[in-house]
């Protein structure tokens, strides 16, 4: 029978190189692949004909930083919420670019509340608006699935969440970047729609679709 350091050494001995893991590096992998996806869109799409315009305006700039902000935070706290020494503090990483995003939105529809024209949306646009949504956020979500896959055995539902944020935060920016539907109730459709339908979706089917991408089966 062999001995416990007999035991040990021989694991020693086999043990196979563990490469570090940088959630850093994971994250700016990401947002390079986010400005590349909205870089794209500029380039097939154009901005929206008044951009330079509204970015005069104080709330619409600090809204579109915000919602930008947040999707890079929120990147880089899934990021790190996927190890296992990591703080569950990482969560509130883009809570307060969070809050200010929001807040824009909300302070537009007190102060500004425009109604929607018959006639001022057409289906042309609308089909275009759901093609950005589309080309925005399949990419990102895929390519952070694939980067944080392995959360899947640490925090599965921190990270699907976080992510998800991240995502719909983006998506928000170049709905807001390429498409000039300045109705407030299309501001809300989109910005908190768009969030609530991702986040909502990450809590339901995030643990599962993580599990089925890890490298080994989750415990239950």
């Amino acid at each position: 029978m062999i001995t416990t350091p007999e035991f040990i050494n021989a694991l020693a001995a086999n043990a196979a190189p563990v490469r570090r893991v940088r959630p850093m590096a994971r994250a700016w992998i990401w947002i390079i692949i986010a400005a590349l996806v909205l870089l794209l869109l500029a380039i097939s799409q154009g901005p929206r004909p008044d951009l330079v315009e509204r970015l005069r305006e104080p709330v619409f700039g600090i809204g579109l930083g915000a919602s930008l902000l947040t999707g890079i935070l929120a990147a880089v706290a899934a990021s790190f919420m996927s190890l296992p020494d990591r703080s569950r503090l990482w969560s509130l990483l883009p809570a307060p670019s969070l809050v200010l995003w929001l807040s824009t939105i909300g302070y537009g529809c007190i102060v500004n509340w425009v109604g929607l024209v018959p006639g001022a949306v057409t289906l042309g646009e609308i089909a275009r608006c759901f093609a950005t949504l589309l080309l925005t956020s399949v990419p990102l979500s895929v390519a952070l699935l694939f980067l944080l896959r392995h959360g899947a055995l640490v925090r599965p539902y921190e990270v699907a969440l976080g992510g998800s944020l991240a995502v719909a935060a983006i998506t928000a920016a170049a709905l807001t970047l390429f498409h000039n539907l300045d109705a407030t109730v299309m501001v809300m459709i989109w910005n908190l729609g768009v969030a609530a339908l991702i986040v909502t979706l990450a809590g339901t089917f995030g643990r599962k679709i993580l599990r089925a991408m890890a490298p080994r089966v989750l415990p239950g």
